[in-house]
């Protein structure tokens, strides 16, 4: 899905960026410009910091070590050495490289930071960071080495040593260079840091609020895909769209419970199938929850992520750095790095991804069980017993869902102290967003594998037919996996299904007849 920005690309200045800018820029290149506020800004803050440089008295950052080593001061001549050792030192990731987008979501995070004038950093250090960003020039970041306290120090380190022309990078066509021969081709000059200028490239939660941007795009467009699954099982599990009702909603007004209703009540709209068992002679009482809660579940999943977008947005309008330089010219050490609060959102949301997901598998089961599919073959099978049909598609969806599960303990909870003491309790947050990651993907899974059986029970209920929302769905898929029939190879088609649910082209069949869902 492509994100608009300003036809200059995505200003960045004081103001905090959108979560669509973030994710134009990280996943659609869209280039990133400073404007004249935020080069003012950096201006006037930096004078400040080499004001103070010239000072005699201690300032942290500036003219002392780091972390349990702020004891010591540091002479004028050794102030360059020590910026450039910061970078180096703190580049200490290890283990698989991170998503590109996750890498340039944290630059551009980091360079908003430096936009707002509260760093110290010059201008021609943000401008080469924009640059960088511009180019297609990625750092290799790697998974292991932050503790999402002190900010993301390890993951900003990597992004600033390819400033000074030191690391591996991945240029703009993907391949990995060494940093400086990246640079030059791109007509980059490498960074000569002044003073505070490392500590301010990599003391701040970027790279943990970049990947908690991206996980609320992912979740909010895959809570909508729960709720077209959801629809798509109800119908053909024979389920009555009844208790979706406007009147029963209201009755318990979670703006997400009404919002996943509404969508239920436009997806199942004018469908045969549903119409098919409304008379006297159904004698179903009640649903089974996983049918009939689902707006409760899917809707409450949309609270949690209502709560975290405020937490983000709260966090695009902040200035994280330690220390901070005020309007005043003071520059002060604070502990804003601090990720609790990203981290506490980003563990929250693997809760209800899981149970969102568990839900999708139990109403999948469903469909395959003779016993309560209500007329369906066995699994869904062409002649069951000798085909089995979707049998291990739900295996597949059982083994995800309990991988959810343990994705959704909190990492927040555990703190290993760091730094001789110093840096005594630490977030995890970083932890916390990559699990998150891995937590949306597998929901991902999970509900292709729903929507791909209950196209194949849709259309074993023929002659009757789905509702025009669900049929458009199920026409979609077929495009590109077969309908029902014999025993196929399995994991390719559930691959389709997961790239269709990934881009979005289900959700936008679904939407072409009933208009935008919530």
């Amino acid at each position: 899905m492509s994100i608009r920005v300003g036809d200059k690309g995505v200003e960045v200045g004081p103001q905090p960026l959108t979560f669509d800018q973030v994710v134009a820029v990280a996943r659609e290149d869209a280039p990133v410009v400073l404007t004249e506020e935020a080069i003012d800004a950096i201006a006037a803050a930096r004078a400040h910091v080499e004001e103070l440089a010239a000072r005699s008295t201690p300032v942290y950052g500036v003219s002392t070590g780091f972390g349990a080593l702020a004891t010591r001061h540091i002479p004028p001549e050794l102030r360059a050495r020590l910026q450039v050792n910061i970078i180096r030192s703190h580049a200490a990731g290890s283990g698989p490289e991170v998503e590109r987008e996750v890498v340039r979501a944290m630059m551009l995070l980091r360079l908003r930071t430096l936009a707002s004038g509260r760093t110290g950093v010059r201008p021609a250090t943000a401008r080469a960071l924009a640059a960088l960003l511009n180019s297609g020039i990625t750092p290799v970041v790697h998974e292991y080495g932050s503790l999402g306290c002190s900010g993301d120090l390890a993951p900003l380190s990597h992004v600033a040593l390819a400033l000074i022309g030191e690391g591996v990078v991945r240029d703009a066509a993907g391949e990995p260079r060494p940093a400086a021969e990246a640079l030059a081709e791109a007509g980059i000059e490498p960074l000569t840091l002044g003073a505070k200028e490392g500590l301010a490239l990599i003391n701040g939660t970027d790279g943990m609020l970049g990947m908690l941007v991206l996980a609320l795009h992912d979740l909010r467009r895959l809570l909508q895909h729960a709720d077209l699954a959801a629809a798509m099982s109800v119908e053909a599990l024979l389920g009555t769209d009844r208790v979706f009702a406007a009147d029963l909603q209201a009755l318990r007004p979670h703006p997400g419970q009404g919002a996943s209703a509404a969508n239920l009540r436009a997806l199942l709209a004018d469908s045969e199938i549903m119409e098919s068992h409304r008379g006297p002679d159904c004698t179903r009482v009640q649903d089974a929850y996983s049918l009939r809660c689902s707006p409760q579940v899917n809707g409450a999943a949309r609270d949690t992520l209502a709560h975290a977008e405020l937490v983000a947005s709260r966090e695009l309008a902040s200035a994280v750095d330690n220390p901070v330089v005020l309007p005043d010219g003071r520059v002060e050490s604070n502990g804003n790095f601090h990720g609790a609060p990203l981290a506490y959102v980003l563990d929250f949301l693997a809760i209800p991804v899981a149970d969102v997901a568990s839900m999708s598998e139990r109403r999948t089961d469903r469909m395959l069980d003779v016993a309560r599919s209500h007329g369906l073959p066995a699994f869904l099978a062409d002649d069951p017993g000798v085909d089995s049909g979707h049998m291990i598609a739900q295996y597949t969806q059982a083994a995800i869902v309990s991988e959810l599960k343990r994705l959704a303990v909190p990492a927040s909870v555990d703190s290993l102290p760091s730094s001789a003491m110093q840096e005594d309790h630490v977030s995890m947050g970083w932890s916390a967003a990559r699990k998150l990651r891995r937590s949306l993907d597998g929901l991902t899974r999970v509900l292709a594998i729903e929507i791909l059986t209950a196209a194949r029970a849709l259309q074993l209920r023929s002659p009757l037919r789905p509702g025009p929302a669900t049929g458009a769905v199920v026409a979609a898929l077929r495009e590109h996996v077969p309908g029902p029939g014999p025993d196929r190879h399995l994991a390719p088609e559930i691959d389709a299904a997961v790239r269709l649910v990934r881009d979005g082209a289900l959700l936008t069949a679904a939407e072409t007849v009933t208009g935008p869902l919530a």
